[in-house]
């Protein structure tokens, strides 16, 4: 949205929006800025989650998986969790057979000790922004 805009929901003048979005910026509470992409129209027709376990989860193991997952174009999302699973993935793929293949590879990496899967049905929720309650 413009500034305008933004200015005009908050009920102030544009200039004085602005200060206050580039001071939210500076304090590092707004990191960036980021376009929602439809994945379906893009050819990304599968969307599922990945819940990893490694076999190690020394300093050095858990940071050479996060190297391979941030290399990785289908996996969106990667969390790392407490309790039962280590990591999080949230990945896109074109197809099923696309899919298998980001399944056999990441069951194919060091220290990759299993992988769960579960495709998506369909999204109940997309929240962007974050609550300021």
């Amino acid at each position: 949205m413009t500034n305008v805009e933004l200015a005009r929901r908050v009920g102030i003048s544009a200039p004085p929006c602005l200060r206050r979005v580039r001071a939210l910026e500076e304090a590092g509470f707004i990191r960036g800025y980021r376009a929602l992409l439809d994945p379906q129209k893009l050819g990304q027709d599968v969307v599922c989650f990945a819940m990893v376990n490694l076999a190690s989860q020394a300093d050095a193991d858990l940071e050479a998986f996060g190297e391979h997952m941030r290399a990785w174009p289908m996996v969106r999302e990667c969390w790392t969790l407490s309790g039962e699973v280590d990591f999080m993935l949230k990945c896109v793929a074109p197809d099923l057979a696309a899919f298998q293949g980001l399944v056999r590879d990441l069951t194919a990496l060091p220290n990759v000790r299993n992988v769960r899967t579960a495709l998506t049905i369909g999204q109940v929720k997309d929240a962007a922004l974050v609550p300021m309650e």
